[in-house]
C-alpha cells in the first residue's frame, strides 16, 4: 500500500504574506539587501520563487514593504503606551520604554531600518525619513508646551533621533539595561529638557 504525503497546508494569503514578510525581515538583516536574492527569500520561507513573486513584485517593493511595517509596528507600539499613560511625564517615559523594548524585541526590524542599505540607497532613505516623520508627528502632538508647530516637530525629531542613537548604544554587546530602565534614563534627560524650553520671542 503507498502512502501519499500529506498536502502541503495552504496558508490564507494575508497570513502568507505575514510570514514572507517575517522571514524576509530575519534573511534582510543578516545578508543585507545586496547580499539577498529572491531565491533564497522562497527558500527560506519554504515557497517557489512564483508564490513569493505573486505577493511581491520584486526584491525592492518587498524590502521597501518591510521598511514600512517596521515602522508602522514601531509607532503603534509608541502610540499605545503613550496613550495609557497618566501625565505628560509618565508619557515620555512611557514611550521611551515602548520604543527600546521594541527594539529589545526586535532587533532584525532596527537594525533594517537603520542600517546601512537602508542609509545608502536614495529610495529606502526616503522610506526611513517618512517613518521617522510620522513618528516625530506623533510625539510633537504630545508636547504641551507653548510652542508652535514647527517648534514642536523639531523638538520631536531630536527626541526621535536620541532615541535612535541609544538603541545603537543598548544592542551594542555588553550592554545589560533593560528597556525599562533604558526609558527611564532618557525619559528623565528628556522631560528636563523639553521643561526648560521656550518660545524664540521669550
Amino acid at each position: 500500500m503507498v502512502v501519499s504525503p500529506p498536502p502541503r497546508l495552504r496558508l490564507p494569503a494575508e497570513h502568507r504574506r505575514r510570514q514572507l514578510l517575517d522571514v524576509a525581515l530575519r534573511v534582510f538583516a543578516e545578508r543585507g539587501f545586496d547580499g539577498t536574492s529572491m531565491s533564497e527569500l522562497a527558500e527560506a520561507a519554504g515557497v517557489t520563487k512564483p508564490v513569493l513573486y505573486q505577493h511581491f513584485r520584486s526584491k525592492r517593493a518587498l524590502y521597501l514593504e518591510l521598511l514600512d511595517d517596521v515602522g508602522r509596528r514601531l509607532q503603534d507600539t509608541i502610540v499605545q503606551a503613550t496613550t495609557s499613560a497618566d501625565t505628560a511625564h509618565r508619557q515620555v517615559q512611557a514611550g521611551f520604554a515602548a520604543y527600546f523594548r521594541f527594539v529589545s524585541d526586535n532587533p532584525n526590524a532596527f537594525r533594517l531600518l537603520l542600517g546601512g542599505t537602508s542609509r545608502r540607497d536614495r529610495e529606502f532613505s526616503e522610506a526611513v525619513e517618512r517613518v521617522e516623520d510620522a513618528m516625530a508627528a506623533a510625539i510633537a502632538a504630545l508636547i504641551t508646551t507653548d510652542l508652535d508647530d514647527d517648534h514642536r516637530r523639531l523638538l520631536a525629531h531630536g527626541l526621535v533621533g536620541m532615541a535612535e542613537g541609544a538603541s545603537r548604544r543598548y544592542l551594542a554587546p555588553g550592554q545589560g539595561s533593560s528597556p525599562e530602565s533604558l526609558g527611564l534614563r532618557l525619559a528623565d534627560l528628556a522631560w528636563a529638557g523639553l521643561r526648560g524650553v521656550k518660545r524664540d520671542d521669550q
